[in-house]
């Protein structure tokens, strides 16, 4: 038996678990700890949070002026279960909402309270831009160095779904040069993130571990899941 956390596992071989016998089980899992980080990214890196908490810890003040979000635009790639929860706190914020993922249809964009654009259109419109699309063959680059060269200079990228989504290389580049203003993302080609790696250096890029779904109540659900599973396999076996 495989004991994994969460509805899904890509790391996983389901067919050659399966031709081996070996039972593979999963977790229940709910999204609000990732819509949650995504917010408390979006702020941060509109406000200089950690730059302005470092200056009072230095014994110094105000550094930078902050963005607005009442009155911005942000732009959701991916208006499913996370990217629908998003929109909601975008409009309690007064934000204007666009969408775009490739199946998204303008009925349901406008359930969410968006409105649906090209991908194009999203990017040239949009303050801030947020990621929530499931990895996959099509997804993985879908925003390189064509796309952010689209976005405004005011605009930031936040990814909390996969690393692979954007190439790291670009968004390097951009936030290097200050083709866009800023990025914060959670999640990495390689993780942990490599100690050299440029991501630890950028000073208009927000980083955090992966830490989306670190969230107590959702722990409790993976353990207390996991040992359910464990149980019902050995009472199964006994």
């Amino acid at each position: 038996m495989i004991a994994s956390t969460g509805p899904r596992n890509a790391s996983i071989d389901l067919e050659a678990a399966a031709a081996q016998g070996i039972k593979v089980v999963h977790t229940g899992y709910f999204g609000s700890p990732t819509v949650e980080l995504t917010w408390a990214l979006i702020l941060g890196s509109a406000r200089h949070l950690t730059e302005e908490a470092a200056a009072v810890r230095q014994g110094e003040w105000q550094h930078t002026i902050g963005d607005d979000l009442s009155g911005q635009t942000l732009g959701i790639l991916g208006l499913g279960n996370l990217g629908s929860k998003i929109a909601q706190v975008a409009l309690a914020f007064g934000m204007n909402v666009i969408a775009w993922s490739q199946n998204l249809t303008a009925d349901k964009a406008r359930a969410a309270g968006a409105a649906l654009v090209s991908k194009d259109d999203l990017l040239r419109q949009a303050d801030f831009v947020s990621i929530h699309l499931v990895l996959s063959e099509r997804t993985r680059g879908l925003i390189g160095a064509r796309e952010l060269s689209l976005m405004k200079p005011s605009a930031r990228l936040i990814n909390t779904s996969r690393g692979p989504i954007v190439v790291e290389a670009d968004l390097i580049q951009a936030l290097n040069s200050g083709k866009i203003a800023g990025a914060a993302i959670d999640v990495y080609d390689t993780e942990p993130l490599p100690p050299d790696h440029p991501y630890r250096r950028l000073a208009n890029l927000l980083a955090t571990p992966h830490v989306g779904y670190v969230s107590r109540r959702l722990y409790e659900r993976f353990y207390r899941d996991t040992v359910s599973n464990i149980v019902g396999w050995l009472d199964a076996h006994g």
